[in-house]
């Protein structure tokens, strides 16, 4: 796979269970946006935390994608394959005197991290440790296509980061960069839960000498506590078995038409490409009842 001028999307789920209706919206805010623009669009499977995946995901999420139409572009990529290539970039950044080792835990270690490890040394280094990158620059910009300009201060709203965990995995920042140039994407549509993860993303593919994407991030869908759609807060599975219901409340969800009279899912997904306009989309989560 190489870089290339063309629109490339990609949906890129993590494999801890069924597609809730959240992640629907997601996949549907992405495919037609792709679409729409002629583009590409890509399936990634984000495999690298076995302790937290279901060995039943892979296959259900991509029978759910294609029950509703949402029909990829190629093979769809699986990051478990992919280790080389992030073992790879770990060494480009340590030669660029980027990583050190870090033996805080999760719970004392801060959110955004204080730097408390900068000064260890790999070789000196005897406890269990996770490898952090060191944010050498004061603040990291971008432009966001829902949200605008963002500048997010290093020493305050980033901070080092994880890029290899203690127990030996990739961290998903690393990987999603990595593999984000590797397919050649060119624009990412997601969440807006990880819009925040989005100024570390901007620094890895600087470091690494990468493209950056253009991103858009969206509103999430929320419960009628206010939590985001989650395996964690119990998040239904969608029922492949009636997507038209579903794939019209989705589109309402992000301020498109949503085409009532229209009884096939093919030509539902055709009018919607045909109407897409991101900049429709609201800019407050949906909650539902």
């Amino acid at each position: 796979m190489s870089v290339s001028s063309q629109y490339v999307g990609r949906f890129a789920p993590s494999p801890t269970g069924p597609l809730h209706f959240g992640s629907l919206v997601t996949a549907m805010a992405s495919y037609l946006d792709a679409r729409a623009r002629g583009g590409t669009w890509l399936l990634r499977i984000e495999d690298l935390d076995p302790p937290r995946e279901s060995a039943e995901a892979p296959a259900i999420i991509m029978d759910q994608l294609r029950a509703f139409g949402l029909d990829w572009d190629g093979d769809a990529v699986f990051q478990h394959t992919r280790k080389a290539a992030y073992d790879d970039a770990l060494a480009q950044l340590e030669a660029k005197g980027l990583l050190y080792p870090c033996t805080c835990s999760r719970k004392t270690a801060p959110t955004v991290y204080d730097g408390a490890c900068r000064a260890r040394r790999f070789e000196e280094t005897r406890d269990d440790y996770a490898v952090r990158v060191r944010i050498d620059v004061p603040a990291i910009s971008f432009n966001d296509r829902k949200r605008g300009h963002a500048t997010f201060r290093s020493d305050t709203e980033v901070g080092d980061f994880i890029v290899k965990r203690k127990d030996g995995l990739h961290a998903y920042h690393l990987a999603v960069v990595v593999d984000d140039c590797w397919q050649g994407v060119t624009d990412i549509v997601r969440g807006d839960d990880l819009f925040d993860s989005t100024p570390r993303h901007i620094y890895l593919q600087h470091c690494l000498n990468l493209p950056t994407p253009t991103y858009a991030h969206l509103p999430v869908v929320v419960d009628a506590s206010g939590d985001k759609l989650s395996k964690q807060t119990h998040a239904a599975a969608i029922d492949a078995t009636d997507p038209l219901p579903q794939m019209r409340l989705a589109l309402e969800v992000l301020g498109q038409p949503v085409h009532r009279g229209i009884s096939n899912r093919t030509t539902l997904l055709a009018r919607a490409v045909d109407h897409w306009n991101i900049d429709r989309v609201p800019s407050a989560s949906f909650r539902l009842a």
